[in-house]
């Protein structure tokens, strides 16, 4: 149903994506605000769903997705999910036409099922660790996914301070897997753009610094350039 969009997010050549985080925008308006975003150059949507559980805050779910997903055909959609029962959604974020199915492995008992559902489901998988958790805790299940997500800040609130501390499992991730989807989330802007690209990170989820800006398309731009020329020294 929307397969462009999926094989221009398939692995292949190492390239830059970045995905705003829809959440700080006014969801009165959220069908207006994501094809503004994407009209000024995003390559995805980014779409936070908190359940009050796993995180203290709470978000939208799958009828708002679905919603979104009859204004804007084709875009590619992940769906972060920071719920403490991942499986319960999967069926019907698959059925809201999401692409990439990201779920927190910290309350998930059998994470190989749980990508195995995702899969026969018809999405994209993506494992995310919060900042506490290490490479050691994802590292037996990286080859059974699409995306690693490395939380920047804690999930569930945005506008929090980067933690460049995060960096070291960006730069594992990258000098072990080369050609692996390595996304950011959390703080990421203009100013903290350096430290995620030089230490590998290719998908980059950006809020406020995006959304708020008077020139997204710019912000965007620029975020883009400085995460190229970090690929591209890479590959010389």
């Amino acid at each position: 149903m929307y397969i462009s969009e999926v094989d221009n997010m398939a692995r292949g050549p190492l390239r830059c994506k970045i995905g705003p985080s829809i959440l700080n925008s006014d969801l009165s308006q959220l069908y207006q605000e994501s094809q503004r975003l994407l009209d000024n150059g995003a390559d995805y949507l980014h779409l936070d769903v908190m359940d009050g559980h796993f995180v203290p805050n709470l978000t939208f779910g799958h009828p708002i997705v679905k919603c979104l997903r009859t204004k804007i055909k084709t875009a590619f959609f992940e769906t972060h999910m920071m719920v403490s029962n991942p499986e319960q959604w999967i069926e019907p974020m698959a059925d809201a036409g999401v692409n990439l199915y990201t779920f927190h492995i910290e309350p998930v008992k059998e994470i190989p099922k749980t990508c195995r559902l995702i899969r026969e489901a018809g999405m994209k998988v993506g494992l995310a660790l919060k900042p506490a958790s290490g490479i050691e805790d994802v590292r037996q299940f990286i080859d059974l996914a699409d995306v690693i997500l490395v939380m920047t800040v804690e999930p569930g609130f945005g506008g929090q301070k980067f933690l460049k501390d995060m960096m070291p499992k960006v730069q594992w991730l990258r000098h072990n897997y080369p050609l692996l989807d390595i996304e950011v989330d959390g703080g990421v802007g203009l100013n903290t753009i350096n430290d995620c690209s030089e230490a590998g990170a290719n998908m980059i989820v950006s809020g406020t610094a995006i959304i708020n800006a008077v020139n997204q398309r710019s912000v965007i731009a620029s975020l883009r350039e400085t995460v190229e020329s970090s690929i591209h020294k890479c590959n010389v």
